[in-house]
């Protein structure tokens, strides 16, 4: 799968929704009811981040969620890549990119969300074909208003925007013309999952779900 076709998926899996949950699931037995929980607040994107020794296991529950687009995110090598493709996910983000990822995401046909947080990284990307990108660590690389400038001299480039994004600020990011969604932790908060408040967690997934 070339660049080109995997950023048109991922454009369609952005598009499901003004934000993609970012997820840290340390308890498998939290995976299918948070799942069931974000899409029912319409959420249907998921992120499952590669960070837990359940992360796999994980998707491999959430993907079976009716009305669930899940994908893995913090992909860092080839092995994450083909793992992640095996478990399920639909789609895959990565905080920054490499030959060897690219290649793998290619291979293993998993339409792949490239970080990038500098100009010539986005353009070094939009030179292989990817034009729909991750922008990370959005805050702290500049945030709204940079993702506005950066839209002036590259307009074929748009964006998922992550790190550092909630409800409060996340309408900075929507309004542009240059960003298709954001990705954010907030609509899935620890202590909620610990006590598996899963309603509590349908609020405020409906909340992020109307945010535009």
């Amino acid at each position: 799968m070339n660049p080109t076709e995997q950023s048109r998926l991922a454009a369609e899996i952005c598009r499901l929704a003004p934000v993609v949950p970012v997820l840290v699931i340390d308890d498998l037995a939290h995976a299918k009811p948070l799942a069931e929980a974000l899409v029912k607040g319409g959420l249907p994107a998921l992120e499952v981040t590669l960070r837990t020794a359940c992360a796999l296991d994980a998707i491999r529950a959430m993907a079976e969620v009716p009305g669930g687009v899940v994908g893995a995110g913090t992909l860092l090598t080839p092995a994450d890549v083909k793992a992640a493709k095996a478990a399920g996910a639909k789609f895959g983000v990565s905080p920054g990119a490499t030959d060897r990822l690219l290649d793998a995401c290619a291979e293993y046909e998993l339409p792949l969300l490239p970080g990038a947080a500098t100009a010539s990284e986005i353009m070094a990307l939009l030179e292989k074909g990817y034009t729909v990108q991750k922008f990370f660590p959005a805050e702290q690389a500049g945030g709204a208003p940079y993702l506005k400038s950066i839209g002036s001299p590259i307009p074929q480039v748009s964006f998922c925007p992550t790190g550092g994004i909630s409800l409060k600020n996340a309408r900075n990011y929507l309004g542009l013309k240059n960003i298709l969604c954001v990705g954010g932790s907030w609509v899935a908060p620890k202590d909620a999952m610990a006590k598996g408040d899963w309603a509590a967690i349908t609020t405020l997934a409906a909340e992020a779900a109307s945010l535009r």
